[in-house]
């Protein structure tokens, strides 16, 4: 019988933490991770971390306080969430960020201009709220690096290469500013020498970066980590954890430890679960990692006298996406975040051809909005012309295309040299969708977005393109061929989740934790209540429960 002092299910940001602060404090740590690599959602997403009031913006000369924090949360956070966990994440939040950076590989820094994503609320700031990790050299990680999850294909250039967000200007502006050519050239160089001694570039920024400095951490604290292995059950004995039964290649197993710390990634792949907490029209998309056919730590948990969250408001964390077939077979999800709906040229319109919201919205408010405007929005297009699609790319289309045809054949890229042609091909109202884009353009000559009012703060303007004025979120959709992609919602992980305490306990329905069984990351509910107020919003609350998890299990 293998015997640990803590167990931790899962290795995303949270789970990482988790078990990191654990081993920190001298507890012999085992991680958990059901799939063959390590680094879950965090390692495909942006790697944004939402600490207010953190330390490193104070540095960085931003300005910002708790009750500001407070302030704007009150406003965008639905009433009947878990108070005392809000309180709990904004009072430890930079607690937690200088625990992680003075005992493991976690290095972060703020992101001094990227705003909240409602910026004319009270409380809101334009910046440094946000913390990204420092740029990781891979290479550190050595034997280790072939675990670590690849980021999403569709967001790296040739063959591995990741782009930081400071990157993305220069590439755009590299055939016309000689600065920028220099800077591609150097990025090109470097990769170049990597690919020498790698599979893919060992440059890591945004999560695949945090992923990696928190798996670096957790080798280097001398925490086991077993791949392939799936949690079956929680054993209790009266009542309190006495440690998990697991089935891997190896056969089943049962691991006896004092504390079980769950952070599998949430409910989105627990179908039965996942559906208590959506509309219908939503549909089941996941852009999260997971497998239904593997138990969720929310199941687990239930199983061991838990019980999940309840809200009358939605608790999922949307985005919307569009689907694909990768060469390899694989099925894509292509989470339509930043890259594409705030940039100038591009209309969203619904099956009657008519534009239903704010492209520039957060994506988290475009679903709401497609699923406010009925299933004739489910699912939506998003509607370029060819200038957009060579400049900006369109999903997983990238910028500078030579060329689209296997985008186009299978489907994903719909084409056509005319506006009616396309209104055809996307079974719409050719009539109607003419004359919203006419429309649009009537104004987009002027920069000026008569219906919704796109580019109108700060968040949205930081999104759009600095380089196209006056308005970098609107311009006219005029140069055949026009293009069309189709999203729908899809979550970024639910809100929904384990009932726990601020000190991370998952709680009976009577108030009353369960001795020994700790949940984090979007195993928890939400603080947010399903609101989704800045970058991060995820990823901080999960290093932050994952730090106040992992005190508590050592």
């Amino acid at each position: 019988m293998n015997r640990v002092d803590v167990v931790v299910v899962g290795s995303g940001a949270a789970g990482l933490s988790a078990a990191a602060v654990a081993a920190s404090r001298g507890r012999r740590v085992l991680l958990l991770e059901q799939s063959t690599l390590v680094g879950g959602t965090t390692a495909i997403s942006g790697g944004m971390v939402w600490i207010p009031a953190n330390h490193k913006m104070q540095a960085a000369g931003l300005a910002d306080t708790l009750d500001a924090a407070r302030n704007y949360l009150g406003c965008v956070v639905p009433p009947g969430g878990p108070a005392d966990m809000l309180e709990t994440f904004l009072a430890r939040g930079d607690e937690a960020v200088r625990y992680l950076e003075s005992h493991t590989a976690l290095r972060l820094q703020p992101v001094v201009r990227y705003p909240d994503y409602y910026p004319e609320l009270p409380g809101a700031t334009a910046g440094g709220r946000v913390l990204e990790p420092v740029t990781f050299d891979a290479s550190v990680l050595g034997d280790a690096f072939p675990l670590l999850r690849p980021p999403l294909p569709e967001f790296t250039l040739f063959g591995g290469m990741m782009i930081a967000r400071a990157d993305i200007p220069h590439l755009r502006r590299a055939a016309r500013s000689p600065r920028s050519a220099w800077h591609v050239a150097r990025l090109l160089a470097r990769h170049a020498r990597e690919r020498l001694h790698a599979a893919r570039g060992t440059t890591l920024v945004l999560g695949n970066a945090l992923a990696a400095r928190l798996f670096k951490s957790v080798l280097d604290l001398g925490v086991q980590v077993r791949t392939e292995t799936v949690v079956r059950h929680i054993v209790l004995h009266e009542g309190t954890v006495e440690g998990v039964e697991v089935s891997s290649p190896r056969g089943p197993e049962f691991i006896a430890a004092s504390s079980v710390v769950l952070a599998t990634g949430g409910i989105s792949h627990a179908p039965e679960l996942r559906a208590r907490f959506v509309p219908e029209l939503a549909g089941t998309l996941s852009a999260t990692m997971g497998s239904p056919l593997v138990p969720s730590g929310a199941a687990l948990a239930l199983q061991a006298g838990g019980h999940l969250s309840e809200s009358p408001t939605q608790q999922a964390l949307w985005v919307p996406a569009s689907t694909f077939q990768r060469a390899d077979g694989t099925r894509g999800v292509y989470p339509h975040t930043v890259a594409d709906r705030a940039k100038p040229g591009l209309i969203a319109v619904d099956r009657q051809g008519r534009r239903f919201t704010n492209e520039a919205a957060s994506y988290h408010e475009f679903v709401r909005a497609q699923l406010r405007a009925g299933a004739e929005a489910v699912p939506a297009w998003l509607v370029c012309d060819r200038d957009f699609l060579w400049r900006y790319g369109l999903g997983r289309v990238k910028p500078f295309a030579l060329s689209v045809a296997r985008d186009v054949a299978s489907g994903y890229l719909r084409r056509a040299a005319n506006l009616p042609g396309l209104a055809q091909q996307l079974g719409i109202d050719a009539a109607r969708f003419v004359r919203t884009v006419e429309a649009f353009n009537e104004g987009a000559k002027l920069g000026i977005d008569r219906q919704f009012g796109r580019g109108g703060d700060i968040y949205q303007r930081h999104l759009g393109d600095g380089d196209h004025q006056p308005n970098p979120c609107v311009a006219p959709l005029r140069r055949p061929p026009f293009y069309a992609v189709a999203v729908q919602p899809a979550d970024l992980g639910m809100a929904a989740g384990l009932v726990t305490d601020a000190q991370a306990r998952v709680l009976r329905d009577d108030g009353i934790p369960i001795p020994g069984l700790l949940a984090c990351g979007n195993d928890m509910q939400s603080v947010m209540n399903g609101a989704y107020p800045g970058p991060g919003i995820t990823l901080g609350p999960a290093l932050v429960f994952g730090y106040l998890a992992g005190l508590q299990a050592a």
